[in-house]
């Protein structure tokens, strides 16, 4: 019999697993009672069911992924107390092993970041591993790390009891109704339609589909870029005396985790190499379904993972399962409002850690929904971040292989993707290749990271967490910048055209600076949102009285475009057109930039005719560009964008023009280290969407009084009244030249830990490693106090001295800017 379902409902959520049911029960815990959830099937009946589920925080690389994780740990320890039904959440431990050197460095770098965060991640030393892990063969174990808390639940009963909550707020549930049509009218979902032909009109439409998301998403113009993949464990038959509280043991050596299961020992393989599943879509039908196993494939992983227990290999196998689980290119999830309807949401591709995140996950997404803005950093998770690329068959069959091993192996900073590779390219990019650039991936960009003196040189062997084989070809790159002269392509700026007679409206409305400006002006800004977090930062150029051209990196890309669009009102006529690849951009950075662009251009480059942060259009040989003197390295320099039918003969020009200049070529390793002694901010890496300008050090750019206000204003302007904040960004030096940073390192006023390390690099110039950071008192925190305080930073368990600042440590007046 059909479902009787209502006509219509606040919000209708697609998908009974364990997404769609956290979603469903956090919306009920902040009073948006009047939700539906349609499952296909049966609740769990997709991946749920057969999913391990382990609670356990792996290496955590961010303070939103530690609160995400958090959330749902306690939750599930205590939700059969408020449904009494039981969850399964047992805190039998969690274990880490590693064993080689880089793999130890790597885990203690990660332990006090997420001890910060109430991850109680401690080292153990190999003899205690063994102790907590005794059916183990721990013999090659270097180090290890435990977590007393962590552990292990039941799938099925948690989706339960998160779907009892749910109920118990106000929230109805059905069963075996298929969603088959996303309703929409002038680019807003308005409801949904079932296989039986009813259909329910609603405010908000989530998609918490799984591994069906894609294809339901496409019905409805929505790219939703995930695939499934092939996912087994394996369950061995009772072994005597195995301990019923085993820890979950993690080796990442073996891409293997393992865990007790009925008395027996289970064991997860995420192997390198994996396969791809369905590609054209997944079967409605597929439901409480397994895949036929190909032993032929999984059996030499197999084998690696049964010699870390070795008493598997006396027992016999109970069950060898084969399932399907979704992954994304980037191994993060899809969650948040989609850009191409309003009033549609999703949350899915969880690669394979729909439990473990679920929980987190959803009241991320029921925060959104209801307050309007994510309560936690959602740049690294919004679903707006991938474009249509990322979601074509040949992409995912390509990429998704790779992922299950880059899930659970051994990580690396700067570390790209092998596959799916060469979705874009510069126009430059065999100029480039030719010139020796190793090139890593950004976003579906081939991004030249360094340059080597040929190009067979051009490759790692061997990535590590300390200086690697390019060091000093890099280093050369960030002097020729600070002492000759640099070019870079850029060319992966995204590049927006905004023209229209209520252009200027639209800018202004979004940014904190004035951008009302003469044409010709290049205007640095934020964009916020209503509570004063960061929603971009980027150049705005206003060409001519209707005609704007913004500039952002691009991981902002979809995020830009988004809200570019849905901030131009009903009133107005704004046409925006995307032109980042009709055009490159070519940066020349360093003190004889000046001289070099002299000699290709009759243009008058001096500073009373091209002062700083204007745009001009002058001649580059026969190309005539749009020059821009705006700098991200802090150097005397232009970006020139130049259209790509003439990038090549630019590019070709300027080369040939500088070799007595000392030019070199410089990648995305150098541009990072020398915006980082120049402390410039970059929004999805140093700040986010809960930063905000003030406390940022970027207030200069913030024009409270500017005609008309902005998106934001009120709240920046609350925050600027509360005088020296408490909280503040500041840029870090490490005294000793040794140690490097990334990242996530902890920060320590007077032996105090008070916040961490956004971003690091190596500061060739100033002599140590360079980064940003967040620090925050329980009192002002001003110059002074920053001036006389002892900061040390912690990497790896040990502490180095630094400098800190409020303002740039290198050319803080900016007088080789403005030269």
């Amino acid at each position: 019999m059909p479902a009787n379902l209502p006509s219509h409902a606040r919000t209708v959520i697609i998908g009974g697993g364990s997404i769609g049911c956290n979603t469903a029960y956090h919306l009920t815990k902040l009073g948006h009672a009047d939700v539906v959830v349609l499952e296909q099937g049966q609740l769990t009946s997709g991946t749920t069911w057969h999913a391990a589920g382990l609670i356990v925080a792996g290496l955590l690389k961010s303070e939103s992924e530690c609160e995400i994780y958090t959330h749902g740990r306690d939750l599930y320890a205590r939700l059969e107390q408020e449904t009494g039904l039981p969850t399964g959440f047992r805190d039998v431990g969690y274990l880490q092993i590693a064993t080689n050197d880089e793999r130890t460095h790597e885990m203690r770098r990660a332990a006090p970041f997420m001890r910060r965060y109430g991850i109680n991640c401690y080292e153990v030393s190999p003899r205690e591993a063994q102790d907590l892990f005794p059916v183990g063969d721990l013999n090659n174990v270097k180090s290890a790390f435990y977590i007393p808390e962590d552990g292990r639940a039941n799938p099925v009963d948690v989706t339960m009891s998160l779907g009892k909550g749910a109920r118990m707020g106000g929230a109805q549930i059905f069963e075996g109704v298929r969603v088959t049509e996303i309703t929409a009218k002038n680019g807003t979902a308005t409801g949904i339609c079932t296989q039986d032909g009813q259909a329910i009109t609603c405010e908000n439409i989530v998609i918490c589909g799984g591994m069906w998301s894609r294809q339901l998403g496409a019905k409805a113009g929505i790219n939703l870029p995930l695939q499934a993949a092939e996912h087994y464990y394996l369950i061995t038959e009772a072994i005597p005396g195995l301990p019923r509280d085993l820890p979950v043991l993690e080796d990442p050596s073996t891409y293997t985790y393992y865990r007790e299961e009925m008395g027996g020992m289970m064991l997860g393989l995420f192997e390198p190499g994996a396969a791809a599943w369905k590609l054209d879509g997944i079967p409605d039908d597929f439901q409480f379904g397994e895949i036929e196993p190909d032993w032929d494939r999984v059996t030499p992983d197999l084998e690696k993972a049964y010699s870390r227990v070795p008493d598997m290999m006396t027992h016999g196998v109970k069950k060898l399962f084969c399932g399907p689980e979704s992954f994304t290119p980037d191994l993060a999830p899809l969650v948040g409002p989609t850009p191409e309807l309003r009033n549609a949401w999703v949350a899915c591709g969880m690669n394979s850690l729909g439990i473990l995140n679920g929980a987190g996950t959803g009241m991320v997404l029921a925060h959104w929904i209801v307050d309007g803005l994510p309560p936690v950093d959602v740049t690294g998770i919004n679903v707006n971040r991938f474009g249509k690329s990322e979601a074509t068959p040949a992409f995912r069959r390509d990429r998704t292989p790779e992922q299950l091993g880059m899930l659970f192996g051994q990580h690396w900073p700067d570390e790209s993707p092998k596959t799916a590779r060469n979705v874009k390219r510069s126009v430059l990019h065999d100029r480039l290749a030719a010139a020796g650039a190793y090139f890593a991936e950004g976003h579906g960009w081939e991004m030249p990271d360094w340059f080597a003196p040929t190009p067979g040189q051009a490759k790692i062997e061997n990535h590590s967490w300390f200086r690697q084989h390019w060091w000093d070809w890099h280093a050369g790159e960030h002097r020729a910048a600070r002492e000759d002269v640099i070019v870079m392509d850029m060319s992966t700026m995204s590049c927006f055209a905004v023209e229209g007679p209520h252009a200027c409206a639209l800018l202004s409305r979004l940014s904190c600076n004035e951008v009302d400006v003469a044409p010709g002006r290049v205007v640095y800004t934020a964009w916020v949102n209503e509570a004063g977090g960061f929603e971009a930062d980027l150049t705005v150029t206003r060409l001519t009285r209707d005609k704007f051209m913004v500039v952002v990196g691009e991981n902002s890309h979809g995020h830009t475009e988004m809200r570019l669009r849905r901030h131009i009102a009903e009133d107005e006529f704004v046409v925006i057109t995307d032109v980042t690849a009709a055009r490159s951009q070519i940066n020349v950075h360093g003190p004889k930039s000046r001289e070099l662009l002299s000699r290709v251009s009759g243009a008058d480059l001096g500073n009373d005719a091209f002062p700083f942060m204007t745009a001009r259009e002058i001649d580059v040989g026969y190309a005539v560009v749009l020059a821009m003197r705006v700098t991200f390295v802090g150097e005397l320099g232009w970006e020139l964008h130049v259209p790509a039918t003439q990038a090549v003969q630019t590019y070709d020009l300027i080369t040939d023009a500088g070799h007595d200049l000392g030019l070199r070529n410089a990648g995305m390793q150098t541009l990072n280290s020398l915006r980082l002694e120049k402390a410039y901010r970059d929004f999805g890496l140093d700040v986010d969407n809960t930063d905000n300008p003030i406390e940022a050090g970027l207030g200069f750019a913030v024009k409270l009084d500017k005609p008309g206000g902005f998106i934001g204003r009120d709240a920046l302007a609350a925050i600027k009244a509360r005088g020296v904040p408490h909280a503040r960004m500041l840029q870090f030096l490490l005294r000793d030249p040794e140690p490097l940073l990334y990242g996530n390192e902890l920060i320590y006023l007077d032996g105090r830990e008070v916040g961490y390390i956004q971003v690091g690099g190596y500061g060739h110039t100033l002599g140590g490693a360079v980064g940003l950071g967040f620090a925050e008192l329980d009192a002002p925190l001003t110059a002074a106090r920053v001036e006389a305080g002892h900061w040390q930073i912690d990497i790896a368990g040990q502490r180095y001295a630094a400098t800190a600042s409020l303002r740039p440590l290198y050319d803080p007046d900016m007088t080789k800017i403005k030269v």
